[in-house]
């Protein structure tokens, strides 16, 4: 276990760091030197002013209204797996620090239940949200648009999922933050080591393999269709010039 550790949660750790921030470094500079179409590409209505537009863009990235009008039902597992990874995202947040008042309010029993809670919560949404959009591509007419693409970047966030979910409603109750926190605050400072609760129990193989698909999908991230979700703001920036 020490090894497959070391391997995805370790050394995978730091490599999917540098192939994701190079990626996006030049996802970025192909964006700033493509050169602006002579023809506006802004949509109608057009808002008047600055401020305007970027409130429509704000609205276009986050809450997809043409999405909702075309297909409703996707729109709405959709939104609802984004804010659930959302809060997964800040909830992640405590591999770095405690979050400050909660547990002053909570203790350490009661932030425990909270994060169980709130955890097992945004894990469920997020895998209803894939389990759909698996189930969209698999049947319907969308089957036909779909291409081989789709179907890994499917299959990798579902192993991110999965296994997140396994290590919450499995080892939940047992490993809480604070260990995880030890593992990840190491791979920070560079000088890694996993701490003995994991190696001791079988969350270390839960934990290697939800790393192992995280560092994938991270890594294929800058060269695939997702990367959509951070160029979205220049794109729906320009629909309203």
């Amino acid at each position: 276990m020490e090894t497959y550790l070391a391997i995805t949660a370790v050394w995978g750790v730091y490599l999917t760091a540098v192939v994701f921030f190079a990626g996006m470094g030049v996802r970025v500079y192909q964006w700033a030197t493509t050169p602006r179409s002579p023809v506006p590409l802004g949509m109608f209505p057009k808002p008047a002013t600055t401020g305007g537009r970027v409130a429509k863009m704000l609205k276009d990235t986050f809450l997809a209204p043409h999405s909702a009008r075309i297909e409703p039902a996707m729109w709405i597992f959709a939104m609802a797996f984004h804010v659930a990874a959302l809060g997964a995202f800040i909830g992640h947040g405590r591999l770095l620090a405690e979050f400050p008042v909660l547990p002053e309010i909570l203790g350490e029993e009661g932030m425990n239940s909270f994060a169980a809670w709130s955890g097992s919560i945004a894990g469920s949404l997020m895998l209803v949200g894939v389990i759909y959009w698996i189930a969209r591509r698999t049947f319907g007419p969308y089957k036909n648009l779909s291409v081989p693409e789709d179907y890994l970047l499917l299959a990798l966030l579902l192993g991110v999922v999965v296994m997140g979910d396994h290590m919450r409603f499995i080892y939940g109750g047992t490993i809480h933050a604070d260990t995880y926190r030890e593992w990840f605050v190491s791979l920070l400072r560079f000088r890694p080591q996993i701490p003995e609760k994991i190696l001791a129990s079988n969350v270390g193989w839960s934990l290697g393999t939800h790393m192992l698909f995280t560092d994938l999908f991270l890594m294929y991230f800058p060269f695939s269709k997702l990367v959509h979700a951070i160029g979205a703001f220049s794109t729906n920036l320009t629909r309203s010039e």
